[in-house]
C-alpha cells in the first residue's frame, strides 16, 4: 500500500510539531523514521493513522485521504506507549484486538498462537499483562499489530526494550513482510536500526531534513556510519 504524505503540517498549542512535510513511502517498501526525541516522529505517526487530524496538508494510503475506515482495518499500529489491556492475559489481548479486526474460532486461535511464539511469549501468554515487564508489553503490542497480517504496518519505537536475539527475529520477521509486499514504517532512534532499512527519513524540528536510500544518505558522510549522518544533519539544521 502507498503512503503519500503532502505538505502536512501540525501545531500544538501554538507550538510547531511537524512543518510542511512531505514523504511518499512505496507498497512494499521498508522506511525507518529517524530523529532525536521531540522531533515529530510520533505526531507523524498519529496523523499517519487518523488519531489526530493534520492543521495543513493530507496523507493519503493507496489514494485514500486518511482517516479510512476501510483502510484502518489493512493497517497495523503500534504505539510507543503500550495500549494494553493489564487486567487479563497476554492470549485474551491478543484475542480481543483479533475480534476487533474480524478474527473468529481456529483461525483467530491458530494466528494467536503463532504471533505469540514468534514473539517468545508463548509460555508466558496466560499471566496477566499487570505482571508483564516493559519489553514483554512491547512484544505483546508488535504481537497485537501483526496479528491480522495487514498490508501497511506503522511502528513506533517498535524493539526499544527487546534483548538483541529477540530483535533479529522481529527484523527478520520484517523483511519477510516487506518481501510479501507489505510497507513498513519504522520510527526509531537505534542507528544500527536504520542500517537495516531501504530508505530514511530524518526528522529535526519538526521538518524533513533529509530522505533517501540509506546507502545514499551514507554517502553523504565521511566513513559511510549511520551515526555520523545523524549528528551531520543535526548539526547542519542549527
Amino acid at each position: 500500500m502507498k503512503l503519500e504524505i503532502q505538505d502536512v503540517s501540525k501545531s500544538f498549542q501554538g507550538k510547531i510539531a511537524l512543518s510542511h512535510v512531505s514523504l511518499s513511502v512505496q507498497s512494499g517498501e521498508l522506511l525507518c523514521l529517524l530523529g532525536p526525541s521531540g522531533a515529530g516522529k510520533t505526531t507523524l505517526i498519529r496523523l499517519i493513522t487518523g488519531a489526530i487530524r493534520a492543521d495543513g496538508g493530507e496523507i493519503k494510503i493507496e489514494g485514500k485521504r486518511i482517516p479510512a475506515m476501510s483502510i484502518l482495518g489493512q493497517m497495523g499500529f503500534m504505539p510507543q506507549n503500550d495500549a494494553l489491556y493489564t487486567d487479563i492475559s497476554g492470549l485474551d489481548n491478543v484475542k480481543f484486538f483479533g475480534r476487533l479486526y474480524g478474527m473468529r474460532g481456529n483461525v483467530l486461535n491458530r494466528r494467536a498462537a503463532e504471533i505469540l511464539r514468534l514473539m517468545g511469549l508463548e509460555e508466558e501468554q496466560n499471566k496477566l499483562v499487570a505482571h508483564y515487564s516493559g519489553g514483554m508489553k512491547k512484544r505483546l503490542s508488535l504481537a497485537i499489530a501483526l496479528l491480522h497480517k495487514p498490508e501497511i504496518l506503522v511502528l513506533d519505537e517498535p524493539t526499544v526494550g527487546i534483548d538483541p536475539v529477540l530483535r533479529q527475529a522481529i527484523w527478520q520477521e520484517f523483511f519477510t513482510l516487506k518481501n510479501k509486499g507489505v510497507t513498513i514504517l519504522v520510527s526509531t532512534h537505534v542507528m544500527d536500526e536504520a542500517a537495516k532499512c531501504e530508505t530514511a527519513a530524518l526528522l529535526y524540528n519538526g521538518k524533513l531534513i533529509a530522505h533517501g536510500t540509506v546507502p545514499e544518505l551514507l554517502n553523504r558522510t565521511p566513513n559511510g556510519n549511520v551515526e555520523e549522518l545523524f549528528f551531520m544533519v543535526e548539526e547542519d539544521a542549527l
